[in-house]
């Protein structure tokens, strides 16, 4: 992605570290943007860097859904390893010393890179709606770390099929190169309808498909947030009635099992279903059918028994739902955050660039391009912080790492999603 295309005028090839009246940047903005590049690098390459290291000392992070993290991490660890120190100098002096092929390399890395960096995103925002939306088969797959890594390996694949032919072959297909001599960056630069196919793969459809995961997994939470809330109205009733039950008079609530809800008995049920003033209301067909009777009731009868099995069973259920849906609510959350910020790190750069290629950069000036195009590297230092230190798994590994005086603490049974 990091083509520094100077844009040309009577006084010759103009860069970001150019004037346009020719002249160099002063010496105290050079310093600036010197000292912000170093401080992303070094952001960039610590922060993924504790990710990897995590994986190497705590085994337990060696999930499905966490390998997916590992990948993010090693994509964006090279931007910042790599990639960024590279093109510093090109972008502070205006000139690439460093030879057509190691350009070459330079670009197919950048590309690869950046569109690995997206495609992972995807498949963490797939991985967390499966885990939402599927939680019973998600369960029962989350620690085949095979598949893992053939989704792993898909990822740098198509990642790299996306613009890597393209960089390496197309000044062959050509006959001749359009990039001038000490200048880096790829032959298909002003080519609009190979950016616009390409963008295409690489952020309208990624962005697309992670903001339907976001909202499916929002309407299955608020699905089943409605359902929840209509068990706990029930378990409510059931300890009001149950107040009652005790002091002796009263209603007297069964519950009769319909689908998941309740954990009655059949065979205990069919002594109250045979009383001839028993009456029945069915509600949610997702929640349990009432049947209620009014008499005198003792508490030694065999019915308050009943009575108290029903809804002692209720109220484990409803907490362990409740549970998970708030792990899940987490996820949401996330995923949401994730959405907005790989909205904004890469939507300027896409339009910029297809509508720079259309006008043949007479139409955008440079320093707006160079301005979307550091918000992607800036995803690469974002990401480390957004997906596992919101983590809980991620951060025992990581204190493990920075304060391994600290580890009397006892680790978690479970680790869950910011």
């Amino acid at each position: 992605m990091g083509e520094n295309l100077p844009e040309a005028n009577s006084s010759g090839n103009l860069t970001p570290a150019v004037s346009e009246a020719g002249s160099a940047l002063p010496g105290y903005l050079v310093v600036i943007l010197s000292v912000l590049m170093v401080t992303l690098v070094v952001v960039v390459v610590a922060g993924n860097a504790l990710v990897i290291m995590a994986f190497i000392v705590d085994k337990t992070l060696r999930t499905q859904s966490n390998y997916f993290f590992l990948n993010l991490a090693i994509s964006d660890f090279l931007v910042g390893a790599f990639c960024i120190p590279v093109y510093i100098p090109y972008n502070l002096t205006g000139r690439w010393m460093l030879g057509k092929g190691l350009c070459k390399v330079w670009l197919v890395m950048d590309y690869l890179l950046c569109s690995a960096s997206v495609f992972n995103i995807v498949l963490i925002s797939y991985d967390r709606f499966l885990s939402v939306t599927r939680a019973v088969k998600y369960r029962a797959q989350r620690n085949m770390s095979r598949q893992a890594v053939l989704k792993m390996v898909a990822v740098w694949v198509l990642a790299f099929l996306l613009y890597g032919p393209a960089i390496i072959f197309w000044e062959t297909i050509r006959g001749q190169s359009v990039v001038p001599a000490h200048e880096c960056y790829a032959e298909f630069y002003f080519t609009w309808y190979f950016l616009l196919s390409a963008s295409t793969f690489e952020f309208f459809t990624p962005f697309v498909s992670v903001a339907f995961f976001n909202l499916s997994i929002y309407l299955n939470i608020h699905r089943r947030n409605k359902t929840l809330g209509a068990l706990h109205e029930d378990e409510v009733k059931v300890q009001r009635i149950s107040k009652k039950h005790k002091d002796g008079t009263g209603w007297s609530v069964f519950f009769v099992k319909t689908r998941k809800v309740s954990c009655s008995e059949p065979t205990a049920i069919s002594p109250v279903i045979e009383d001839e003033d028993v009456a029945s209301s069915s509600g949610d067909p997702t929640t349990s059918q009432v049947l209620m009777q009014r008499e005198k009731l003792s508490p030694n009868r065999k019915n308050s028994r009943l009575f108290q099995h029903s809804a002692s069973c209720m109220a484990p259920r409803c907490r362990t739902q409740g549970s998970r849906l708030t792990r899940d609510k987490k996820i949401a959350k996330s995923l949401a955050i994730i959405v907005c910020i790989f909205g904004v790190c890469w939507a300027p750069y896409t339009l910029l660039m297809i509508i720079r290629a259309a006008c043949s950069g007479k139409c955008v000036p440079n320093y707006w391009y160079e301005i979307t195009f550091w918000l992607l590297w800036l995803n690469s230092a974002i990401n480390p912080f957004l997906y596992p230190l919101c983590h809980s798994s991620f951060r025992r590994a990581f204190s493990k790492i920075l304060c391994p005086k600290r580890q009397s603490v006892q680790p978690q049974m479970e680790a869950q999603s910011c």
